[in-house]
């Protein structure tokens, strides 16, 4: 066998400090927020629907100065109950303003002498639907913006006072939330309508009185958990008070459970709040909702179906990406999910 000669080029050099490589971290260092950030953008279903949300948040309160109260109750007898018009989609059939009955397409527009396309038609006192759907959009969400605000002041508060002070004190605030969970909800807002005038403001207090109980559990399970941990025994060692624990240790600490608990809240104010102006307890005339426009709109469903189903979609997408986006954010912010 030949030997094979080794020379000093077939040798590395190794340095001293070559732990320094098999330590060093391969992943980029990232806060708690950037780090549910990025897990957000890798659920697509979460992540569309947060785009999805944004969309609808924008054109609804962005149309303030065209779809407003005046414009969305003007009516015009000569309009009435024009099927959907777009220009730029009018090879799509349904959506060309012709409608067919008996085998026979008719351009109503053209008959009615109206030059103006109406996106999702006229309802039978000849008001644009367009904007009446996103008037009722913005109504919608503002109520639920309004119930969520206020499910966050009075949940998170009672929940963390019952929480910290436990004891006597905890079991009777739980047995509180016990007396207002079994009232049915209904009846809650049947007495406010009573006693208050019927509009926004009581629809959304209602809907707070509520649906703030969920809330108020939630944070005091977390409380009784994460105030037995020891930087805030280090913080009450030193002296700090229950107000600056709670403002600067507990809700930041919480705040991951308080954001994903209004994403479903929010959804569930939406759908109350368009079943009561459904059945003709919540928005009053001439404001609209999405329960008011479909409320108007089954009653000339079997003759003008897209009177129903286009507040009826707007509806379903919203309480869908809502449900996709909480579960996501529920996913994003807990550590223990896997990469």
């Amino acid at each position: 066998m030949d030997k094979v000669q080794l020379t000093a080029a077939d040798f590395a050099y190794i340095t001293a400090d070559r732990h320094v490589e098999a330590e060093k971290i391969s992943k980029p260092s990232l806060s708690f927020a950037q780090d549910a950030w990025r897990r957000l953008k890798r659920n697509k279903g979460a992540f569309i629907s947060l785009w999805a949300i944004a969309f609808i948040v924008v054109a609804a309160f962005g149309s303030m100065p065209f779809a407003n109260t005046a414009a969305v109750s003007h009516q015009d007898v000569a309009a009435q109950n024009l099927p959907p018009k777009i220009p730029a989609l009018s090879f799509i059939p349904g959506l060309n303003g012709i409608q067919k009955e008996d085998g026979i397409e008719t351009n109503l527009y053209k008959e009615a002498g109206i030059k103006k396309a109406f996106y999702f038609g006229t309802d039978q006192f000849g008001r644009d639907i367009f904007k009446r759907t996103l008037y009722g959009t913005r109504i919608s969400l503002q109520v639920a913006l309004i119930a969520a605000m206020m499910d966050i002041f009075i949940g998170v508060t009672y929940g963390l006072i019952s929480g910290w002070r436990g004891g006597k004190t905890d079991t009777l605030m739980q047995r509180i939330i016990e007396v207002i969970s079994s009232i049915p909800n209904l009846v809650v807002f049947v007495l406010l309508i009573l006693v208050m005038k019927p509009g926004m403001f009581s629809i959304a207090l209602g809907i707070a009185m509520t649906s703030w109980t969920t809330m108020a559990r939630l944070i005091r399970a977390q409380v009784l958990t994460v105030k037995e941990q020891d930087y805030i025994l280090a913080a009450r060692t030193l002296g700090a008070s229950p107000i600056r624990i709670a403002l600067k240790h507990l809700v930041p600490n919480l705040s991951s459970t308080i954001i994903v608990n209004l994403m479903f809240t929010i959804p569930s104010a939406i759908f109350f709040e368009a079943l009561l102006s459904f059945i003709g307890l919540g928005i009053p005339v001439p404001m609209a909702s999405l329960g008011t426009l479909m409320n108007d709109g089954q009653k000339a469903f079997q003759f003008y179906p897209y009177q129903l189903i286009v507040p009826a979609i707007i509806l379903s997408i919203i309480m869908i990406a809502f449900n996709l986006l909480g579960d996501g954010l529920r996913d994003a912010f807990d550590p223990r999910t896997k990469d």
